[in-house]
């Protein structure tokens, strides 16, 4: 089984800044990619962004030029720095992850972490 754990939502003000952590841990032998999601009330759930191995990203249209992924391959961990921040992306933010859990076996998809809460004020 693998767990994940999302953290570094908060409150902040239009224009602000968040950096969001999400730590995979568990049976893993390796992850060959990483994706930030969010979903808002009466919303469906998007996705963010998404890191690759390879460091190959790619952005949903409305947070590109202010959102960056990156990814921490030793620690299994990756993060969404938030910059210039707009109510619109208030949502509870998730993480998921293409794993390996052995090397033997496929890449599977993980379920969701717990989420983390970001909301922007005006």
């Amino acid at each position: 089984q693998v767990h994940l754990v999302e953290s570094g939502g908060g409150l902040v003000q239009a224009g602000g800044s968040l950096r969001l952590s999400c730590a995979a841990s568990g049976s893993i032998f390796s992850i060959n990619a990483m994706g930030w999601y969010r979903q808002a009330p009466g919303s469906q759930r998007e996705l963010v962004a998404r890191i690759t191995t390879g460091d190959s990203t790619n952005y949903a249209d409305s947070v590109k030029g202010r959102f960056t992924i990156s990814r921490d391959n030793a620690k299994n961990t990756a993060y969404l720095q938030m910059n210039s921040l707009k109510p619109e992306d208030t949502a509870v933010y998730y993480c998921n992850a293409e794993y390996a859990p052995n090397r033997f076996q496929r890449y599977y998809l993980t379920g969701w972490g717990q989420g983390t809460q970001v909301t922007v004020s005006s």
